[in-house]
């Protein structure tokens, strides 16, 4: 028996269930007092974590940041408010020039939400998530397919910032889920959830989220969704977590396909980790059936909100680790991940485009011809340090390499010269320009071989402990096949902001 559920039915169910959780709590007794000089005065409270003061109101509990700052990038691409980075510190198709501007959200995503923690009997409570990711900028929700259909018809030096994302859901871009939870039994919860590849990074990375300085934060392509950025969310899905003495184990399954909001056919992911004095390890495995990508055109888009979509089966592993000593902490990981033909292309083949569907929630998009007729393969490697200057003051320091095989196969084109392009022949340097009057870029097709590298430093300051001030630089730099069709091939993103939590 297939198991279906609806888009409206679905969420539905948990905005349902998480309302009649919040008005029982409201009208529960509280069970607790705020610290009497929470808020006494404004300093007090900027001086209190949101742990010691939350903003709560018998068990429901309203949260969120806002990160704003400035920065200037030697190869940067405009502003959006609809891209989850607003900018593009991380070097990507669109960077091209010299460029100071405001930027949003460098330290982590800007964010408001509610939760829920509420006892409904001994040793049991009911919970629930909605938290919303935002541009504080643009005051607009953060919308990885909108930003790209913003660009759709728009010539590559000319687009602003754009990226695909699982953001795209507005209310509930981050998740939207409830739940219950059992110190002894764990955590079940179902709705829009984070992957667990993606709670994993914040945990594993010297940066965490930040997009400004993480490689593995500023695309959920490497690691948060093992090979395909849309993965790092799922719209329906059913998550167990489990803590039993040193050790965690945990698994997430998506529930239905694309007509339920998600990003693949069926997905899921197994994860078990431990710690150990000192350290922390943990292994993932994930799977997905008909994974999307989407990405714009350039020009001829069938209608001005249509996307491209490119469809892969992924089987990825990723290995995690962190070892605390004293004031610093080292990190490592290492993903690998193969995104193969897809179980279903929807009348595409290897050479010619298939049906048009609707993906990722909202917009229509022409899944594209097969492109991994050979598999590729996708390694993500990455070391760091955090070391704890002063009990407020960090340094964070991290270097990432990416890299990807030679999947390319007799229906590839590739640039021979001037406009023209051949099928068939090998991999060598590209020959065309990404626009008249560039200096080509990589190899000629986006399947042959490639790295990008990325260096980042960063201190991070708590002058009180809600407010965040930092300042860093991230370099990345990308070859061979994954620097295909760029204008340039590297940046250097300085960023200074502030982030107040909440």
């Amino acid at each position: 028996m297939q198991l279906t559920i609806s888009r409206a039915a679905g969420r539905g169910a948990f905005i349902g269930l998480l309302l009649a959780g919040v008005a029982g709590a409201a009208f529960a007794q509280t069970t607790a007092a705020a610290k009497p000089d929470c808020f006494a005065s404004v300093t007090n409270w900027l001086n209190s974590s949101a742990a010691d003061c939350p903003l709560s109101l018998s068990g429901v509990t309203f949260y969120g940041a806002i990160d704003v700052g400035g920065g200037y990038e030697t190869h940067g691409a405009p502003f959006n408010g609809d891209a989850k980075t607003g900018v593009a510190e991380l070097i990507s198709k669109v960077n091209n020039r010299p460029l100071w501007q405001a930027v949003p959200s460098g330290l982590s995503q800007s964010n408001f939400g509610v939760k829920i923690n509420e006892q409904i009997a001994p040793s049991w409570s009911f919970i629930g998530d909605v938290n919303a990711g935002f541009d504080p900028l643009s005051f607009k929700f953060a919308n990885g397919p909108k930003s790209l259909v913003d660009n759709n018809n728009i010539a590559l030096a000319h687009q602003s910032t754009n990226t695909d994302s699982a953001r795209s859901t507005g209310w509930d871009n981050t998740r939207g889920y409830v739940g219950l939870s059992n110190a002894t039994f764990g955590t079940l919860t179902f709705g829009r959830q984070t992957a667990l590849s993606n709670d994993l990074v914040a945990s594993y990375d010297p940066f965490g989220t930040s997009y400004a300085f993480s490689a593995i934060g500023n695309s959920s392509t490497f690691v948060a969704g093992t090979g395909d950025t849309e993965l790092s969310r799922y719209g329906t899905s059913v998550k167990y977590q489990l803590t039993y003495n040193r050790f965690r184990a945990s698994a997430l399954t998506q529930l239905g396909g694309y007509a339920q909001t998600n990003n693949a056919e069926s997905a899921y992911q197994f994860d078990l980790g431990g710690d150990f004095g000192g350290l922390s390890v943990d292994a993932l495995y994930a799977y997905a059936k008909d994974a999307v990508t989407l990405s714009n055109y350039t020009s001829g888009a069938p209608t001005p909100d249509t996307l491209k979509a490119t469809l892969a089966n992924v089987d990825a592993g990723v290995l995690f680790a962190k070892y605390h000593w004293r004031q610093f902490t080292a990190f490592g990981g290492y993903e690998y991940a193969r995104l193969s033909t897809p179980s279903d292309l929807f009348h595409a083949t290897a050479t010619a485009n298939g049906q048009t569907l609707t993906l990722n929630g909202s917009y229509p998009a022409v899944v594209q011809a097969n492109v991994y007729v050979n598999p590729k393969i996708q390694q993500v490697g990455w070391l760091g340090g955090r070391y704890s200057i002063l009990s407020n003051l960090d340094f964070n320091a991290g270097y990432y390499y990416v890299t990807q095989n030679n999947y390319t196969n007799g229906a590839t084109k590739y640039n021979t010269g001037g406009s023209a392009t051949k099928a068939g022949i090998g991999c060598r340097a590209n020959l065309n320009p990404a626009i008249t009057g560039s200096t080509p870029q990589g190899s000629n097709a986006a399947a042959c071989a490639g790295s990008e590298n990325v260096l980042s430093g960063e201190l991070d300051w708590r002058p009180v402990k809600r407010v965040d001030l930092y300042t860093g630089v991230m370099y990345s730099a990308v070859a061979g096949g994954l620097a295909n069709g760029f204008i340039v091939n590297n940046n250097t993103a300085w960023t200074t902001g502030v982030r107040l939590t909440f």
